[in-house]
């Protein structure tokens, strides 16, 4: 796992203030664009982190295509595919610092995967071995929302605690561009703008809401739609790793100097199915799916990497060998995964021992052990 980019200085915020088109530092055939301001942003990134960039998206790629099959082969109940937003994930998480806190949604492997989670533990809750799945002070983020749209109050809550505690992180929660069609996401918006607080809203504009397209949603971009409550919006190619960790750095660095809150629309695509519960041949097109896959963000940085003489195939051959290794690990730890015990069923819902839980738990005990197992 790699260290992670330090975040921008504040002295380097640009003058900035809201939606200005899309950002993009990498073409689509690995080029470096040229005269965007947000090159500044990146400007110490230098070959060797390109190539953990790189290596990080591979190695979460393999997870989640590891994880797929566990789910296909009756080893998890349920798993939400991240294919083709590894450069959205590892961008935007690479640019945090170990004090800023993350509210992902149910898609964020890659995320919690770059904040130090282990792999396996994203399986607890899809296999049905917890009812959570890691501590989120260990890793500063917090466990999968499968609420739409919530995990954008508790960021919000959680950077108005921020500010009152007179600290200089900041809050980073992520969604979908279904979710922002729900009430949460609006309400969110309105009470981060109204207190300022270091929130940063990053919406991975998939194109699909489970089944419907983004076009019947919002016929304006989402990164516009700050706007309406004074929240600067930036739309970026979320298939570019490099200006989506510019973006990010932009956005965290503005949070952590007052600025309040900032709105990222990462444009990328869903290769896969919105879960392995659905279908997407019965609602997209084969032609679409091709465009977007020649849009690959792992391609894209490949091509980069080559083309600048930095990576070698010793170089890939070394970096697939990694990503199988997660694999495997990821696949052994799943199978030996414990059962859980009736009883955790009482643990970790308060911070603190709760009377009635505790007669809660002794009732149910006794009652379990009022059955002849042997019987």
């Amino acid at each position: 796992m790699t260290t992670a980019p330090v975040r921008v200085p504040e002295t380097r915020i640009p003058e900035w203030t809201g939606f200005d088109g899309l950002v993009q530092l990498i073409s689509v055939d690995g080029q470096r664009t040229v005269g965007c301001p947000y090159w500044e942003l990146v400007a110490d990134v230098d070959g060797d982190q390109l190539r953990d960039l790189y290596r990080d998206m591979v190695v979460v790629r393999r997870i989640d295509a590891e994880a797929m099959a566990l789910q296909r082969q009756g080893e998890l109940a349920l798993w939400a595919p991240l294919l083709g937003q590894e450069a959205a994930q590892v961008g935007s998480a690479r640019a945090l610092r170990p004090d800023d806190f993350v509210f992902p949604s149910y898609r964020e492997h890659g995320v919690a995967y770059c904040r130090g989670v282990d792999p396996v533990l994203m399986l607890r809750l899809w296999r049905g071995a917890g009812l959570s799945g890691w501590d989120p002070a260990t890793y500063g983020i917090a466990t999968p929302a499968i609420v739409v749209g919530s995990q954008a109050l508790h960021a919000t809550g959680y950077a108005l605690g921020i500010t009152l505690d007179g600290a200089t992180s900041a809050a980073l929660t992520y969604f979908g561009d279904g979710a922002t069609s729900e009430g949460d996401i609006a309400e969110a918006f309105g009470f981060a703008a109204s207190y300022m607080v270091p929130v940063v809203f990053f919406c991975q504009n998939n194109q699909w809401a489970i089944s419907e397209p983004v076009r019947l949603q919002s016929h304006a971009s989402i990164a516009q739609r700050g706007q309406g409550y004074g929240i600067p919006g930036i739309q970026v190619d979320g298939n570019d790793v490099l200006a989506v960790l510019a973006a990010t750095r932009l956005a965290l660095a503005r949070a952590s100097a007052g600025q309040g809150p900032t709105l990222i629309e990462a444009v990328t695509y869903r290769m896969g199915p919105h879960t392995t519960s659905d279908d997407p041949t019965r609602y997209r097109s084969a032609a679409d799916d091709e465009a977007w896959r020649l849009k690959d963000p792992l391609a894209r940085l490949s091509a980069l990497l080559h083309a600048e003489g930095l990576a070698d195939d010793a170089f890939v051959q070394d970096v697939d060998a990694s990503a199988d290794a997660v694999a495997a690990s990821l696949r052994q730890g799943c199978l030996t995964m414990p059962d859980p015990q009736p009883a955790d069923l009482f643990a970790h819902v308060y911070a603190e021992p709760h009377s009635l839980l505790q007669q809660e738990k002794e009732a149910y005990e006794a009652y379990l052990a009022g059955f002849d197992e042997g019987s």
